[in-house]
């Protein structure tokens, strides 16, 4: 029997600050704009700029990309555990470390690009075409417990209107 596992208060917040982003929109439509929404911002951007964080301790244009990317691989492995498999552990990972060991500042920003639209292009269909059973299948997060593939679905457009308002306040202050 498997422990239940209890949400902090700062993971719930995490979930509803993220669904709250998204609202009554279509998580859809916000999980097929984002990368044409990331090129149309950041694809004729010089390195110099792309790799200027934001400030002290904060994120670059470039890491963003590159979080996306790995979140793209992460999001994709949970969604298709949730609907090939009865309740399946989906293990939470620390962005900061992902950051760090896979050196995401000094990323290629056109590879990280294309990595995540790829990504993102190869998971649409998933999160597309799924039945009302699909949609309440739950696997347990490693931090967040039990999370239907609705809710994993609309966590990932919200985590894309997340990064995308994170993109706008970069680009205002070194773009």
């Amino acid at each position: 029997m498997t422990t239940p596992i209890v949400p902090s208060a700062a993971s719930q917040a995490y979930v509803a600050e993220t669904l709250a982003l998204l609202g009554d929109r279509d998580p859809i439509e916000i999980l097929a704009e984002t990368p044409a929404w990331l090129l149309e911002r950041l694809g004729s951007l010089d390195i110099e700029v792309l790799r200027t964080p934001e400030g002290p301790g904060l994120w670059s244009l470039t890491q963003v990309i590159a979080h996306l990317a790995d979140t793209e691989i992460a999001q994709g492995w949970r969604v298709r555990l949730v609907l090939t498999q009865d309740t399946p552990p989906l293990h939470g990972f620390d962005q900061e470390a992902w950051m760090a060991r896979f050196d995401g500042a000094n990323a290629d920003p056109t590879e990280a690009m294309l990595a995540f639209g790829t990504l993102r292009s190869w998971n649409l269909p998933v999160y597309q075409q799924q039945s009302p059973d699909d949609l309440a299948r739950v696997g347990h997060h490693s931090e967040r417990g039990p999370q239907t593939f609705d809710t994993l679905r609309r966590l990932a457009a919200g985590h894309d209107l997340r990064h995308r308002r994170q993109v706008e306040r970069i680009l205002a202050r070194v773009g």
